[in-house]
Formats: structure tokens, sequence, C-alpha cells
């Protein structure tokens, strides 16, 4: 029997536990993690100054809709690769334009800045440790989300780590946003995105071995 075949007939087991308990576990305890990761956040860096102001209010959930879509789409794509003969190809589709959503976003902010400040404007004053402090927070959920993976089938165990890691990283962007108040959407799109990024390295690499029955 091929190594596919074998992981298909063993999520039909009766003791396995279905996908739906798992995708409930997982939300469950990488919601922990983000609340942990925000809690931290919050106590080791500060709010960011502006949370009172109605201009800060709307940066803040403009991050956050973008940054937790992206890790519904990392959730999705879990659930996805987890099944043995799911197709993953609408999770990818909605991460695809989301990406290319955030692009356009970016490349007409930029249009619309004079030449001489573009470069202030997507550096801000935090580019060299957005990355960091968000892959930091994001190994707080990526250890109990890939523990709780291990209970679906991945077929491509790679690519589910990768999966995980965006969820991850979608949150723990979403954290950091409680402190960071740089205003331009190229900055969000290009600071937090590699730090999303670097998350689904980490998690793809570790799924390679985690997540390999």
């Amino acid at each position: 029997m091929k190594t596919d075949d074998l992981i298909a007939a063993l999520a039909l087991e009766p003791g396995f536990p279905g996908p739906g308990r798992v995708a409930g576990r997982l939300a469950l305890w990488s919601g922990a993690g983000a609340l942990l990761a925000g809690l931290l956040t919050v106590a080791a860096m500060g709010p960011r100054p502006d949370l009172g102001e109605g201009a800060g209010l709307a940066s803040l959930f403009g991050k956050a809709g973008f940054t937790l879509s992206l890790a519904a789409a990392g959730f999705w794509l879990t659930r996805r690769l987890g099944q043995p003969g799911v197709s993953a190809r609408q999770p990818l589709v909605a991460l695809t334009l989301l990406i290319g959503g955030g692009a356009a976003a970016m490349a007409l902010e930029l249009a619309w800045t004079p030449p001489g400040a573009r470069a202030a404007q997507l550096m801000g004053h935090s580019a060299v440790s957005c990355p960091l402090v968000i892959l930091g927070l994001g190994l707080l959920i990526l250890g109990p989300a890939l523990a709780v993976a291990r209970r679906l089938a991945p077929l491509r165990p790679g690519a589910a780590g990768a999966a995980v890691g965006l969820l991850a990283g979608g949150l723990s962007a979403t954290a950091y946003g409680l402190h960071c108040a740089e205003p331009a959407v190229s900055f969000l799109v290009v600071w937090y995105g590699l730090g999303v990024l670097a998350t689904t390295a980490v998690g793809a690499a570790l799924g390679t071995r985690i997540l390999r029955w």
C-alpha cells in the first residue's frame, strides 16, 4: 500500500478524531496563543498611544482586518491540507486574492505619495524590528497549533506546516498591531507581511518533521 493510501485509510479509522473536532481544538489553542501574544505585547511594549482616537482605532481595525484574514486563510488551508483527497484550491485562491489586494492597495498609496516621501513612509520607524517581533510572537502560537495539527492526516506535511505557520503569523501580527502605530498600508503589507512569511517558513520547516506520518 502506498503511503498516501495508508494515511487516507487511517483517517477513516473509528478512533481517528474527525476533522471537525481537530479544527475546534486548533481554533481553541491558536486563540489562546493569540491572547497570550496580545497580553505580552501590551505588557512588554505598551499599547499604541492613539487608541483613544478615531484615527488610531480605524488604523488598528484596518490592520486587524488584513492580518486576521491571513490567519483565516491559514486555518482554512490547514483544514483542507489535513484531509486526504480534499482540494485546497479555494483557500489558495482566497489567499492569492488577499495578497493581491494588499499589493494593489500599497501600489495606490505609494502612487499618491510624493516621491521624496515614499521611502520614509515605507520604512516607518520600526521596519527592522517589526518582522522579528511578529516571528517571536508567532512561535508562541505555532508550537501548540502544530501539536494539534498532528491529529490531522496531511499528505504534504511541509505544506500543512506552512498553513499552520500562516495561521500563527496572522494571529501574531494582529497581536503586534495592538502596539504598532505605523499608519501606512505599505508598511503593513511589506513588514507585517515579512513577519508572517517568516512564521510560515518556520511552520513549513517544522511541519516537514512534526506532521510526517
